[in-house]
């Protein structure tokens, strides 16, 4: 039973440390999620995507990149204009 848990410990390990996912912020205000650690390659970050293509983003467009994990999603408030309240006056 020992020769067994040391080796299924091991596979967890590693699986999981090969599962992490990285949110790129753009400086639009998009963000990416990527399935590997974005690479800074000749100016430009190169990483795979979910389907495991490679794709690259320049590295002046790029504002911030996290692990999927540590990124917090941003709240959008929507500011509305209340509409103004109708005054009656009566012909008095």
């Amino acid at each position: 039973m020992r020769k067994m848990v040391l080796p299924l410990v091991l596979s967890l390990l590693v699986l999981c440390g090969c599962a992490h996912q990285y949110v790129m912020k753009l400086n639009n205000g998009s963000t990416i999620t990527t399935a590997s650690k974005p690479r800074l390659k000749h100016g430009t970050y190169v990483f795979k995507d979910a389907l495991g293509h490679d794709n690259f983003v320049p590295r002046g467009r790029v504002v911030e990149i996290e692990p999927a994990s540590m990124a917090t999603q941003e709240k959008q408030f929507q500011v509305s204009n209340p509409t103004p309240k109708k005054h009656w006056y009566w012909p008095f």
